[in-house]
């Protein structure tokens, strides 16, 4: 007899995940590969954070945290936020978490029932989509592109019209790098309180911009799911740690689904993360770093027949419109990689509908791999 397999365990893949596979198997074969695929800095924690973590395995015997994490690390979180953006954040609101996945899954599990429906912008963040069906929750896809800066609109959300129960944005955006203005956010916070919809704001690439800071969903409510995370500005993603902020009704759910689901979050990397803080001098450099590498793609990529890029106000991608090179974003990805050595993701994976026509750059890496990497794709192009 054949046992089965739960229907929340069918979710599609995170198919930079797979790329990343194809890549590293390549790479192990031998053959030369420049990442250009997954969403990650280039550079490792800052100095101060690895000098925490080793004093702490010297002198901390690393058992559990309380499941909200951290005193001290929450409460450097909340000064995080008047410092930078002049919004006062009880630490009792801040929750540190299992990277941002793991804030998500809090988020979505305390904020909504099955059955539920949370809209977001096509193309997003697969995991979005897919966390929420796991759960039972429907995600609503609102079509997003050049346009409206590949951005939810409260206008997209009247003509849709439907019930909903929640609204998730942000901003950078991934695969896009495009922004909300807070004129923008703030619109969609108000309408958002206006029909009772729980806007849940991804702020993971803060501090990652090219132009004007990215506004804080804080700023205009005190009702959003703020979710933020270590691994992008903060460059620790190995050390799988994140926060949530969290309207002060929900905090006892929230504290009861991490016991449960997560007993804490890693403890080592929330001694070292309190360090992280006062690192913001090598943090901008890393992102004048990837603003450079931004300048070298948008310069160099239209020469290789990309040449219709998203605005990337932030974050490290670049999203391109292939519809003149291909109808399968996968395939091209492929062999793009087979032929180059550079390794992409597929738009597919953002946006299930119409990403088979798109494809995303990361330039997250050394500017010496993304200048070779444009060297590559030019010369197959040429």
């Amino acid at each position: 007899m054949t046992l089965k397999i739960a229907k929340r365990g069918e979710i599609p893949p995170f198919i930079v995940m797979d790329v990343l596979r194809a890549a590293n198997e390549r790479q192990a074969a031998g053959e030369a590969v420049l990442h250009l695929e997954v969403g990650q800095p280039g550079t490792g924690a800052p100095r101060a954070v690895i000098e925490a973590a080793k004093a702490a395995l010297e002198s901390d015997q690393l058992g559990y945290t309380e499941a909200l994490g951290l005193p001290a690390l929450r409460e450097r979180i909340a000064r995080h936020y008047l410092e930078t953006y002049g919004v006062t954040v009880p630490p009792e609101r801040v929750v540190v978490t299992m990277g941002s996945s793991g804030a998500f899954v809090l988020a979505f599990l305390s904020a909504f029932d099955p059955g539920d429906r949370v809209a977001l912008a096509n193309p997003s963040y697969p995991a979005y989509r897919n966390i929420l069906a796991a759960l039972g929750v429907s995600p609503v896809t609102l079509p997003a592109d050049p346009e409206s800066r590949f951005q939810p609109t409260v206008a997209r959300l009247e003509a849709w019209g439907g019930e909903l129960g929640g609204l998730i944005v942000a901003s950078p955006s991934n695969p896009a790098g495009a922004m909300l203005s807070g004129e923008q956010l703030g619109a969609l916070a108000d309408y958002c309180t206006a029909k009772g919809i729980r806007l849940i704001s991804d702020e993971i690439y803060h501090g990652i911009t090219y132009g004007a800071p990215a506004a804080t969903a804080l700023s205009f409510s005190d009702d959003v799911i703020v979710v933020n995370s270590f691994s992008k500005y903060f460059s620790m993603s190995g050390w799988r740690l994140g926060w949530m902020i969290v309207p002060e009704r929900l905090a006892r759910a929230v504290e009861c689904l991490a016991q449960n689901f997560f007993i804490s979050p890693p403890t080592l990397s929330q001694l070292a993360a309190v360090a992280v803080f006062d690192c913001t001098e090598q943090l901008d450099r890393n992102v004048a770093r990837y603003a450079e590498n931004r300048a070298l793609l948008l310069g160099q990529l239209p020469k290789a027949g990309f040449d219709r890029l998203a605005p990337a106000d932030g974050a490290f991608y670049l999203y391109a419109d292939i519809a003149h090179l291909t109808d399968d974003s996968e395939a091209f990805c492929r062999r793009m990689l087979a032929e180059t050595g550079v390794a992409t993701a597929p738009g597919v994976d953002f946006d299930p509908e119409s990403g088979h026509s798109y494809l995303r750059f990361s330039f997250s890496g050394s500017t010496a791999e993304i200048a070779e990497a444009a060297r590559r794709l030019i010369a197959r192009g040429s």
